[in-house]
């Protein structure tokens, strides 16, 4: 259920700054986003997972303060994320 090594480095490659950057708000939200993703999936086979449920409320609400800090340092960054990730209309 946990995200492979080469699943999170090929996430990490992907919405890097830099070499080596795993901090930055964008690599934290595309992880976050993917294991939100893992998580919706098991909920449709598994629905009384309660327990798991309030880990996933965690996560969206952690990955919506990234979000907010970043469109209030860069909105041009916050755009691009957003449309990268498809998690706006």
């Amino acid at each position: 259920m946990a995200q492979t090594t080469e699943k999170k480095a090929e996430i990490i490659a992907k919405f890097a700054q830099s070499e080596g950057d795993t901090g930055s708000p964008q690599v934290q939200v595309a992880l976050l986003t993917g294991r939100i993703n893992e998580l919706t999936e098991h909920f449709k086979v598994n629905p009384k997972d309660h327990h798991s449920r309030r880990g996933l409320l965690k996560m969206v609400s952690r990955r919506r303060k990234l979000l907010d800090y970043l469109k209030g340092r860069d909105v041009n960054a916050y755009k691009a994320l957003i449309d990268a990730l498809g998690l706006r209309k």
